[in-house]
């Protein structure tokens, strides 16, 4: 990983929201390769709000999916507030509501590079 790939998030605060304890691990792992300072995971809606309530991140990762439960309460939370997030999704932009198909999607499974292209977006936006 080049080192201005390391410095992509320096300093920023994360919010991953997954319900996959595998996945959860593997993006928290992702997000600090790429200097995030602090990555708090959720693993369903009410967490991620509650999460949002204590501290708002700098910006997000939302699976579309979480054991049934959609993520979209998240969504609006984080839209409203102005926080960048993207979706993960295995189904790509076919598997989102319509409402948000203009968001970034990173379809799974995704390595570190993809990740770091749809978060370098976010943060040129």
């Amino acid at each position: 990983m080049s080192e201005i790939a390391n410095r992509l998030l320096a300093g920023l605060s994360v919010l991953v929201v997954e319900d996959e304890a595998i996945i959860s691990f593997m993006v928290e792992d992702m997000l600090s390769e790429l200097g995030a300072q602090d990555v708090r995971v959720a693993a369903n809606v009410a967490n991620a709000l509650a999460l949002i309530d204590s501290k708002k991140p700098d910006l997000a990762v939302l699976d579309v999916n979480l054991g049934g439960e959609r993520a979209y309460p998240v969504a609006e939370r984080l839209d409203a507030d102005g926080i960048p997030f993207v979706f993960t999704t295995g189904y790509g932009k076919s598997g989102l509501d319509p409402r948000w198909t203009a968001k970034t999607v990173v379809q799974k499974p995704f390595t570190v590079p993809i990740m770091a292209d749809a978060l370098r977006g976010l943060l040129r936006r």
